[in-house]
């Protein structure tokens, strides 16, 4: 759990660190939009292409990228065989009973894990260089038009930016939990199911009792500073858009053109 990186701040002074934190969330909602038109080689390719150089623009290491994925890998790998054995459609390359492994199996297994790591991978890469607070105030601005028919956009903007901030932090908490209980003699790795299931009950109640203290003392410092929703609230945080939101706006288009137009041609 201590490379669970999804929700985490790194801090630099990149081009992508630099952007409008408006102008990052559509430019993660557009790239994770045009995922789901891909379906070819090249269509994958621009895609990755554009992926790589988003990261290369964060001055951060691609390993720490693919770090991130570590704690999800198992639901990927489970995603897979599962698209691999209960896929149908096409040759089949091995069959026994009900499960099988045809043509189409593997191609939709192999779309849908590209598709699963190029969602985390931009989705990390937004978190990675844009601050809890910054991603809140983004999401408030993009959705105040809701306002009008008396949407909560301001609570829903703390409830998200409460939410990234301390996923990180749980996950910290229930690697120290876990490193206590070691020290008590527990063995996480070993036993059947049922034993397995056991081992975890001592790590979920002390981190829900965490949670819930947590939330309690969150909740009594921000009456202590007056928090109040409303629609009169100052931001010491003003957001502007640059001409390097825009630009990169471009770019993203431009990318997603020339992926939805591969796939028209059928490329």
């Amino acid at each position: 759990m201590d490379k669970f990186m999804f929700g985490r701040y790194i801090p630099g002074d990149s081009w992508v660190h630099r952007l409008d934190p408006r102008a990052k969330l559509i430019l993660t909602f557009i790239y994770i939009g045009v995922v789901f038109f891909a379906n070819s080689v090249w269509t994958y390719a621009v895609l990755v292409v554009l992926l790589l150089a988003s990261i290369f623009a964060t001055g951060i290491s691609l390993g720490v990228f693919l770090r991130g994925l570590r704690p999800l890998l198992w639901l990927l790998m489970f995603t897979v065989v599962i698209q691999i054995f209960f896929g149908a459609g096409g040759h089949i390359y091995w069959q026994w009973g009900w499960l099988s492994v045809t043509h189409d199996g593997l191609i939709n297994a192999l779309l849908i894990l590209m598709r699963f790591v190029l969602i985390i991978m931009v989705s990390t890469l937004l978190t990675f260089s844009t601050q809890p607070l910054e991603i809140a105030d983004g999401i408030e601005s993009l959705l105040s038009p809701l306002r009008k028919v008396h949407f909560p956009v301001a609570t829903l903007a703390l409830m998200l930016s409460l939410a990234l901030r301390f996923v990180p932090t749980l996950m910290d908490e229930a690697e120290k939990i876990m490193n206590a209980q070691r020290a008590r003699g527990v063995d996480f790795g070993t036993g059947g199911l049922r034993q397995q299931v056991k081992t975890i009950v001592p790590i979920l109640i002390p981190l829900f009792v965490n949670a819930f203290n947590r939330a309690v003392d969150i909740s009594t410092a921000m009456e202590a500073r007056g928090y109040q929703d409303g629609e009169n609230r100052t931001k010491y945080r003003e957001l502007k858009w640059h001409r390097q939101d825009t630009l990169s706006l471009i770019i993203y288009v431009a990318f997603s053109v020339v992926v939805i137009s591969l796939r028209e041609l059928h490329l």
